[in-house]
């Protein structure tokens, strides 16, 4: 019971994880020292999308509590095994990943437009 809580946990994380990414750049324009942590959030998603064979950390643990709960780990990526046809269906991964990188842009882009405002109005 207590692994498959741990693997539940590490599962919600994962998703905060993944919620943070999308919407950090538009937290940091309420609170600007967000950005530091949206910018490494958005690094570490970019090298586990080039495939330079990087496991993110919270599927280990996630595989790690599943298999000592006796539970199957999950083959695939978080994203693959969580939200592939969960969130989205699964032949438009294309598409969720062109909005979440839509929004990302969109929120740095409007935040250097704010902060360029700020800076030209002082």
């Amino acid at each position: 019971m207590g692994y498959r809580l741990l693997a539940d946990i590490t599962v919600a994380v994962h998703i905060s994880f993944v919620a943070f990414v999308v919407v950090g750049g538009f937290l940091s324009l309420r609170w600007p020292r967000v950005l530091y942590a949206h910018v490494a959030a958005v690094a570490w998603v970019c090298l586990l999308m080039v495939g330079l064979n990087v496991t993110c950390p919270l599927t280990t643990v996630e595989n790690w509590a599943r298999e000592r709960g006796g539970e199957g780990g999950i083959p695939q990526g978080f994203v693959e095994a969580h939200l592939t046809g969960t969130l989205y269906p699964s032949d438009m991964e294309w598409l969720f990943r062109t909005l979440v990188g839509v929004a990302i842009a969109g929120s740095w882009f409007l935040l250097a437009r704010l902060t360029g405002s700020r800076r030209s109005a002082a």
